[in-house]
């Protein structure tokens, strides 16, 4: 890891981290014409997203995709697409451009060679913001899912379909490669028990810890 910050209350760990990330979106505007952030889905990030919302940048020049989606319609209540366009699709970042991660096939192996057209023009990623699980996954990069070991390998593709026991639905996902290609990475939790996750998996093989496999060179945030 680049290093880990801790924050002493949540709320200022919202408010520096959209700091940074604006910061991180600027600065890689500078260098190109248009540049893709990727985003998570999930409860945490949202307030993060949300204040990151009302920076003033050129929002029009950035394209947003999820790190990963359930493969359910944008106006199912567990699509990651409906929760990123409440929280970050609004204020000045309603002018970004988004790149889906769902298309209307039955299946992700169905729609994927079409969700890798739509992204492969938009890489490598500029920035990306990552979660993590209690049980060390990151993405839909879940331990014991199907085509893990392909998704972490050197030469994986840019998104796998993905299932597991105890996942609901099928998922897509990007693939470390493709999340360890951004010019920054940014990991956020909150809470001590994810904080003792996060110290364990250093020391796992990322089979085991998904979450290992997009450490090197992250800046972790995280608060109590």
């Amino acid at each position: 890891m680049k290093k880990i910050i801790k924050y002493d209350e949540r709320e200022e760990l919202i408010q520096k981290v959209a700091a940074k990330i604006s910061g991180a979106l600027i600065t890689a505007l500078d260098g190109r014409e248009t540049i893709t952030f990727a985003v998570p889905g999930g409860t945490t990030p949202g307030p993060i997203l949300e204040k990151l919302s009302e920076f003033y940048l050129d929002w029009a020049r950035v394209n947003v995709i999820l790190g990963d989606e359930r493969w359910v319609p944008h106006s199912h209540e567990r699509s990651n697409t409906r929760l990123i366009m409440k929280t970050l699709f609004k204020n000045e970042a309603k002018k970004a451009r988004f790149i889906p991660m769902y298309a209307d096939f039955a299946s992700p192996e169905e729609g994927i060679l079409r969700i890798n057209k739509d992204i492969e023009p938009t890489l490598p990623l500029s920035v990306a913001l990552l979660g993590m699980g209690e049980d060390m996954h990151t993405a839909s990069l879940f331990p014991g899912s199907k085509n893990l070991g392909l998704a972490l390998s050197k030469d994986a593709p840019n998104v796998v379909a993905v299932s597991a026991p105890g996942i609901p639905e099928p998922r897509i996902s990007l693939t470390a490669r493709v999340l360890n290609s951004s010019q920054e990475k940014h990991l956020v939790f909150f809470g001590v028990d994810k904080k003792r996750v996060l110290d364990e998996a250093m020391f796992l093989d990322p089979l085991s810890a998904p979450v290992s496999a997009v450490l090197d060179g992250a800046v972790v945030h995280w608060a109590e």
